[in-house]
């Protein structure tokens, strides 16, 4: 099954560790990178870079189980069970050393990913999601995870509470049909089911601070400068204590990869392009 929805990604689905998984492909070339979806879109919200990204590098892009299209397993909700998975997502793209490109709820799952699986990835791309803890959260978010349960939310139309978290795009003019990608997505109750991601960060970003020192993978940072939801100082807290990092702080909100998309794929493609073999544990010695 594919879909089209006038962007330059073709979107299908595929089994993987029984559950249908919406992706998206380039163009074969001799690198390889999974891009992860954030939240609350889809992998759609690469479609503004998606083609400077092809130009490098084969993508391989996937909306996360219980996110955007893909098919929800409870015990998937949470960075480091994500992480788990994100290796069986390479292995059954056959991708033995990839980039891996986790903005939003992908940079917890990148890093434990990353942390468990020692040398298994060549390099990530993360921020823009929560890292630091004690908890540095705003606005609905904050409130979101901080929520003493999920009963008030089960009432409420999630396609409104989607479209206010979009609010948060300051600059890229979000097509119709992406933005219905985005709203459509998280019907029903899987806004509400998506939520347990989030609510996991008290547990599991503690686990993720003491492992962040022995991550050798080289981690690019990008975050927004004003960020009205994950503030940058989660950003600064990874880039402390990640041995081989590089943090960039660009004048954008929390959408980076949308409001400031040109800048958010020169960073990407740099670092793709030999960044990250700088930023490595070899460069270090």
């Amino acid at each position: 099954m594919s879909t089209w929805l006038n962007t330059p990604i073709r979107m299908q689905f595929r089994v993987i560790d029984g559950l249908s998984i919406r992706f998206a492909e380039s163009e074969a070339r001799d690198d390889h990178a999974l891009l992860l979806s954030p939240w609350p879109e889809s992998l759609l919200a690469f479609a503004p870079t998606w083609s400077r990204l092809a130009q490098h590098t084969h993508l391989g892009a996937i909306d996360l189980p219980g996110f955007g299209r893909s098919q929800r397993r409870d015990a998937l909700l949470s960075p480091r069970a994500m992480g788990e998975f994100l290796i069986r997502v390479a292995d059954a793209f056959g991708l033995e050393n990839p980039h891996v490109v986790g903005p939003d709820v992908g940079t917890g799952a990148a890093l434990f990913a990353a942390a468990l699986y020692p040398g298994r990835l060549r390099s990530l791309v993360v921020g823009s999601g929560g890292a630091a803890y004690p908890l540095q959260l705003r606005w609905v978010l904050k409130d979101w995870v901080e929520a003493p349960d999920l009963e008030g939310y089960r009432s409420a139309d999630p396609r409104e509470i989607v479209a206010g978290a979009l609010t948060a795009i300051e600059r890229y003019a979000l097509p119709d049909a992406v933005r219905e990608d985005y709203l459509s997505s998280y019907e029903g109750d899987r806004f509400v089911e998506s939520m347990r991601y989030v609510r996991a960060y008290p547990t599991d970003l503690p686990a993720l601070r003491d492992l962040l020192p022995e991550i050798q993978t080289p981690v690019q940072v990008i975050a927004g400068a004003r960020d009205p939801v994950v503030p940058p100082v989660n950003a600064e807290f990874l880039h402390q204590r990640l041995p081989h990092s590089k943090l960039d702080i660009i004048d954008a909100g929390h959408f980076t990869w949308e409001d400031a998309a040109d800048e958010y794929a020169a960073l990407v493609t740099s670092w793709w392009g030999g960044g990250y073999a700088t930023t490595g544990p070899t460069a270090a010695r």
